[in-house]
């Protein structure tokens, strides 16, 4: 029985958090899953692995969402490589990507004139390469099925993955096997978002490749973390502080701002504190956030019946600041970006606030390794400033996570919901990793073996090689999928009666099925040739053949000479038609024309109606075609033989 090789290969978020890539290929076919660039690196040190990829090989390329860390490469990975296949997204993915790459060229170009240490030639792209990326995107709905007609067979449709505007899980089929990507997902339902959607009606897929953020850890509940978040955020500023919340310019930012505001209006005593949300794409983005609130939950779409629940009463838009301007003599909150604190307003602003203890920096999301926002988090005494200064972190440092990643206990269950036959866990930290795996193996050694999925945990550029025995089956379909009819004994043979007592059953094994196999991009399915133009693109036609044979004797011959050769022949005459004979003669023993079906119809022979010659028609088979030919040699034997000659003889006179 042969088999097939299914690879799978992380160029990014193998054992880490950031660039997210994966190289999947199976059945000659090849897919990249995702294509981001890693936060705590610059240049072409946050890209992902691509030496270890022919682009030119890679047949779609699918982005889960708009976050820099799944979709940032891209524009190097479309223009600047050798790559010519498709790329797919949903309409919001396409639409925020496109502003936050833009601002994510922006702030690189800033580093480059403060004197950073970024190097012209660690310029992924530009906005012009940018642009043509942008055109060659593909949309893709929730639950719409796009078919490539590649000879893998390899289709995917998107689901919801509820993890920011937009987000996709994406199920795909390919070879004869499926794989459920769920990119970066939420199960929890927000102010905004949907949780993710499970995907119901499939069979459990052969591979699960999930993401392993949070590891084993549990969240608190949303309603402590808000307390949390609100809380934190009143002590400072009635204090007479100032806090930074570092976002990223689209995503958590914009649930961060309905919780605030809404806080904000519930407690008038803060209404003199005023709240920023400093990032040039600010109106762009919420207007962007506007046009897809179909795609949000119900309580932004009843809202969006009365008004326009982005529209903030207590928030700010600053399209532009400069920090060293910016009136910050009273206490104030202000959201910038971006969200790791590597650059930007938000790194500036820490910078200058930083120093003093009435100030406080609440990090919101997960901060990844190897950026300054992680860094923080352990609360060093002293931190390095973008001009390479050393200065003390007086500063209240928190965290409180509003990431719209699943916990453990999320994870858990949906995969068990899933049921998966192997795991591929990817985004997260080796530790957590670990920690996840091994929660895994311990929930699943209750188990059979045989029917424990397999799970793996691959570092960056390490193959996962999954063995695949290669099905053998089809479905059957239409008419001949209805369980037969089985009668029930009865004396009476009436037909009313016996129509009255057939009664469905369940089809059973070992019962007869005839009908046509097709076999389209490794999917077979028989169906009965009336039900071809239905569940194929085929359609049912028939070729028939018809040959006139020189025959000069007469009809009493040929009878003779068929009726030796086949059994059940069916013979019809015409006689309204002028008696001539075969021969071409005047005769009064002529019988008109004569025609000798044989098989049921399938070879007709008709002598009588072209004189001199029979004509032998029939349907073109392989049943058909054998008995058109023996007829043709039989009927050129009959000419011939002794028994002819005595036959169509006339006596001399």
């Amino acid at each position: 029985m042969s088999e097939d090789v299914m690879t799978i290969t992380p160029l990014g978020s193998g054992q880490e958090v950031g660039r997210s890539c994966h190289l999947l290929t199976f059945r000659g076919t090849t897919l990249l899953l995702d294509c981001g660039i890693h936060p705590g690196y610059d240049g072409m040190a946050g890209l992902p692995f691509f030496d270890r990829v022919d682009p030119e090989s890679v047949d779609v390329v699918l982005i889960t969402h708009f976050h820099l860390d799944h979709a940032a490469s891209l524009p190097y990975f479309t223009e600047r490589t050798g790559f010519r296949g498709r790329v797919f997204m949903t309409h919001p993915t396409k639409a925020v990507m496109r502003l936050l790459l833009g601002d994510y060229l922006r702030l690189m170009s800033v580093k480059r004139g403060s004197g950073g240490e970024l190097n012209p030639e660690d310029v992924l792209y530009t906005e012009a390469e940018l642009q043509s990326c942008v055109d060659k995107i593909e949309l893709i709905d929730y639950h719409q099925t796009i078919d490539l007609n590649l000879p893998s067979g390899l289709k995917f449709h998107a689901l919801n993955a509820g993890h920011v505007l937009g987000a996709a899980m994406f199920f795909i089929e390919i070879g004869g096997r499926s794989v459920l990507y769920t990119g970066d997902y939420s199960m929890e339902e927000d102010r905004h978002l949907m949780a993710a959607e499970l995907p119901k009606y499939h069979a459990s897929p052969d591979v699960l490749m999930v993401e392993a953020t949070y590891g084993v850890q549990v969240h608190a509940t949303r309603a402590e973390r808000e307390a949390r978040f609100t809380g934190t955020i009143e002590r400072i500023v009635t204090g007479g502080g100032r806090c930074l919340i570092p976002v990223f310019a689209l995503g958590r930012a914009q649930e961060l701002l309905l919780i605030l505001d809404e806080y904000w209006r519930e407690h008038p005593h803060l209404h003199s504190v005023p709240i920023y949300y400093a990032s040039k794409m600010a109106s762009r983005a919420l207007r962007v956030f506007q046009t897809y609130a179909n795609m949000m939950n119900g309580r932004i779409r009843s809202q969006m019946d009365l008004g326009n629940p982005f529209s903030f009463s207590h928030i700010r838009n600053l399209k532009s600041i400069d920090v060293n301007s910016f009136d910050d003599r009273g206490p104030s909150v202000v959201f910038a970006s971006p969200g790791m604190l590597q650059s930007g307003v938000s790194r500036q602003l820490f910078d200058r606030w930083a120093t003093d203890p009435k100030n406080g920096v609440l990090i919101a999301g997960y901060a990844v390794e190897h950026t300054l926002a992680k860094e923080i988090m352990s609360q060093p005494k002293e931190v390095v400033t973008m001009e390479g200064r050393r200065q003390p972190l007086n500063a209240l440092v928190d965290y409180v996570s509003f990431s719209a990643h699943v916990d453990f206990v999320q994870n858990r269950d949906f995969i068990t919901s899933v049921n998966p036959r192997n795991i591929i866990l990817v985004h997260g930290a080796k530790e957590e990793m670990g920690r996840l795996k091994g929660a895994l193996i311990m929930n699943y050694a209750k188990l059979p073996e045989n029917k424990r999925p397999t799970i793996a945990m691959p570092p960056n550029e390490v193959d996962v090689k999954l063995i695949f025995t290669r099905r053998r089956s089809a479905k059957v379909m239409g008419k001949l999928a209805e369980a037969p009819a089985a009668v029930d004994d009865d004396d009476d043979d009436d037909d009313a009666n016996r129509t009255k007592n057939r009664t469905a059953r369940e089809p059973r094994e070992g019962d007869p099925v005839r009908g046509i196999l097709v076999t389209q991009q490794n999917s077979s399915k028989i169906v009965a040739p009336e039900d071809l133009s239905t569940y194929t693109p085929l359609r049912a036609g028939s070729v028939s053949s018809r040959l006139h044979v020189p025959f000069v004797g007469k009809v009493q011959t040929l009878r003779m000479f068929l009726s030796e050769m086949f059994r059940g022949i069916e013979e019809s005459r015409n006689d309204d038609v002028g008696r001539r004979g075969v021969g071409g003669d005047d005769d009064d023993g002529d019988e008109g024309i004569v025609t000798f079906s044989l098989h049921g119809g399938q070879v007709n022979v008709v002598a009588g109606g072209t004189p001199g010659a029979v004509t032998v028609e029939w349907d073109c088979s392989s049943v058909g075609d054998v008995i058109a030919d023996s007829v043709v040699a039989l009927i050129m034997h009959a000419q011939s033989s002794a028994a002819s000659i005595r036959l169509t003889s006339q006596p001399c006179g």
